[in-house]
């Protein structure tokens, strides 16, 4: 009986060792709308919780969206941080309409968007700091490890004139926290939980799919349009051509 126990001891290394690791999110990955282009329904991204802003916030953000509306119907569409070359930002970055590209390294995970070529790093396996420790910026610090098939990470320090996502107004308190996570070989999921005690009555859950391209190769994208300004009300003027 000793030794059927001591062999199954050498045995479990190998076991171990047997066990798969984090999955491969590595590639090229494109924003996924399902039923568009053959896309499974079923692989879309599930609807958003409401986001639920707290005074004053919510007018505010309430009188934006009203402005943006009435500026879009006079063909005056309102400056945006595109037009004005700043970069989007977290979590705004993991939604624009050009590819993403996904990078696992030893220790780290890094996120690269074709869009201004904005990129984020995920130090995995470490412990976060603290919030006010953490130089503010438009990616954060993120820390993040793998539970499984999901890879969990969390992110503090998003400068308050970061806009979030739709352009939810944060305090410098925000976190955002993500599940990344493979429905299908080549199917990925990114919930995203937005917790703010300043700015939102609970936090606000949405979820980003993605669809990986083998074969795509990320491109440049450079912003120097120095065409477009932003005028003291808000709106995107063309500056014309000295003669």
């Amino acid at each position: 009986m000793q030794l059927k126990a001591a062999a199954l001891l050498l045995f479990l290394p190998a076991i171990t060792a047997a066990q798969p690791s984090a999955p491969d999110i590595t590639g090229a990955w494109s924003i996924l709308r399902a039923g568009r282009g053959g896309a499974d329904a079923k692989f879309a991204a599930p609807p958003a919780t409401p986001m639920l802003l707290k005074s004053p916030y919510k007018e505010a953000y309430a009188r934006r969206q009203a402005a943006e509306r009435e500026a879009e119907a006079k063909g005056e569409p309102l400056g945006n941080r595109g037009t004005q070359c700043i970069p989007y930002g977290m979590p705004q970055m993991m939604s624009a309409i050009y590819p993403i590209e996904i990078l696992q390294t030893p220790g780290r995970i890094t996120i690269i968007a074709e869009a201004f070529s904005e990129v984020r790093r995920i130090y995995l396996d470490q412990p976060q700091a603290q919030m006010g420790d953490v130089a503010p910026g438009y990616y954060g610090h993120s820390v993040g490890h793998w539970d499984g098939g999901v890879l969990n990470v969390d992110t503090i320090g998003i400068k308050e004139d970061v806009p979030g996502y739709r352009g939810m107004p944060h305090s410098d308190h925000v976190r955002i926290k993500e599940q990344f996570k493979l429905v299908a070989p080549d199917i990925l999921h990114d919930q995203i939980t937005v917790e703010d005690p300043i700015t939102l009555e609970k936090p606000w859950t949405f979820t980003f799919a993605y669809r990986r391209n083998p074969k795509y190769q990320m491109l440049e994208y450079v912003c120097e349009n120095n065409r477009e300004y932003i005028d003291e009300h808000g709106v995107t003027q063309l500056k014309l051509e000295d003669k």
